[in-house]
């Protein structure tokens, strides 16, 4: 099954306690289901001594959530997404809002040159 999400990408969680929220997605678990998002869904990890660290410590960091749980954002609002297949046989995402290509993170389109 294709990914409506990739990494990068901006999207809205749009169930459970961070509902509403945006921010951009560091990875993506496939094996899983799961995004995990940049400053969302935050959890406490203990980490207990050891002999290199003698004293345990207290961290935080980002959980996973569920990849039904999120929708890319198109003008502020959460958008589903539809896929395209071009003539020459490459597949876009299509934001159902609206009707533009989600642009892929990482690809610049580069300018001709000019003369």
């Amino acid at each position: 099954m294709p990914r409506h999400v990739r990494k990068g990408d901006i999207v809205m969680i749009t169930s459970g306690s961070h509902r509403g929220k945006t921010g951009r997605i560091k990875e993506v678990l496939v094996k899983r289901d799961r995004v995990i998002v940049e400053g969302l869904n935050l959890v406490t990890k203990h980490q207990r001594s050891t002999r290199g660290q003698q004293q345990g410590t207290k961290f935080t960091k980002e959980a996973g959530i569920h990849i039904s749980n999120v929708s890319p954002v198109v003008d502020g609002k959460p958008t589903r997404v539809r896929f395209k297949t071009n003539g020459d046989g490459s597949k876009v995402r299509i934001a159902v809002r609206g009707g533009s290509e989600l642009a892929v993170p990482g690809n610049r389109l580069v300018a001709p040159a000019s003369k």
